[in-house]
């Protein structure tokens, strides 16, 4: 009985190591940060890091379904931007007024994540094609939503989901757990989750057990839509205001890419989990951090993220290198 405890113990410490190796980076990182941070440990500076790092995280999970299926999405950053100009139109007025609003930007995410899903399931395009040109497809709406930046929120919901619960704990991170128990572990444990893991393992031999290949792709773009959505609101949230930035949108993308590697999704499909992709958000966020905190010349942060993306990407490209044998990826 002991053995099979350690060897169940053994399997889940082999399936989680990615995910435990971003949390240990983010803590060793972030407690670095804080020491040199003037405030200190506080609950202030603690909510400030929490309010940025959710922005990217709900991204690097709306990223991590669909990489599970061994796809990508290309257009997640512009979703996002999509959903923040849509939110500085929508979330404003009365608070049923309000709850129309956040309800319709969700709903929005989701039907552009559907779209992805739908044209890479029977248009049969490369995920990596279709999701560029929906990219460039949700940039357009969001300018001619926002051609200047402008707009407003609901001060009063923004502050809520920007503040501390208790006057201590961020309330971004309570968002970000309920959003895994809500969305992620109910989706992983489903017959869709086990069948996006079984597309990235070997989608034939899924599809030769009689798995429900389509639906379970439409379900990864769909959710990635909506995360990214929750993404665009809490940037509104944050900022109080809406602007379709170009820029903004493409860093979000690439950055997902790095959080989730980071946080030990394979980019090859069939591995990972959203949990770890947070923890790979928060430590690549934390990153930027240490350059401010540091005091690092602003003209060289670019640099040195990127070269954080590239060793990032990297690393996931020499685990599967190693392989010998596919199969053994996913033991």
């Amino acid at each position: 009985m002991i053995r099979d405890a350690l060897s169940e113990w053994r399997f889940w410490q082999v399936r989680q190591r990615g995910t435990l190796f971003a949390a240990a980076l983010f803590i060793v990182m972030f407690a670095i940060y804080v020491s040199n941070h003037p405030a200190g440990f506080s609950p202030n500076v603690v909510q400030t890091a929490s309010n940025k790092a959710a922005l990217l995280a709900f991204v690097a999970m709306a990223q991590c379904f669909v990489v599970i299926t061994a796809g990508i999405d290309l257009s997640v950053g512009m979703i996002l931007v999509l959903c923040n100009c849509l939110a500085s139109w929508l979330v404003v007025g009365t608070p049923l007024e309000t709850a129309f609003g956040v309800a319709v930007v969700l709903l929005a995410g989701l039907a552009c994540g559907m779209l992805n899903g739908l044209i890479i399931i029977f248009g049969r395009l490369q995920p990596i094609v279709t999701t560029i040109a929906t990219s460039a497809i949700f940039y357009g709406l969001a300018l001619l939503l926002r051609p200047t930046p402008g707009g407003s929120v609901n001060e009063t919901l923004a502050d809520v989901f920007t503040s501390k619960i208790f006057g201590v704990f961020p309330m971004s991170l309570v968002v970000l757990a309920a959003v895994i128990l809500v969305i992620w572990i109910p989706f992983s444990r489903s017959v869709l989750g086990r069948t996006a893991y079984a597309i990235g393992s070997a989608e034939n031999a899924a599809y030769m057990s009689g798995m429900p290949i389509k639906r379970a792709k439409l379900a990864a773009y769909a959710l990635g839509g909506l995360l990214s959505a929750m993404g665009g609101l809490y940037l509104t949230f944050f900022s109080y205001t809406g602007e379709a930035a170009l820029a903004s949108g493409n860093a979000y993308t690439l950055y997902s890419i790095a959080a989730v590697v980071l946080g030990g999704v394979s980019l090859a499909g069939g591995k990972g989990s959203a949990i770890g992709a947070v923890f790979g958000a928060l430590a690549f966020r934390t990153i930027g951090d240490l350059l401010f905190v540091f005091d690092l010349d602003p003209l060289w942060q670019p640099l040195f993220q990127g070269v954080v993306l590239m060793l990032a990407i990297s690393i996931g490209c020499i685990g599967l290198a190693r392989v010998r044998n596919r199969l053994e990826w996913f033991q």
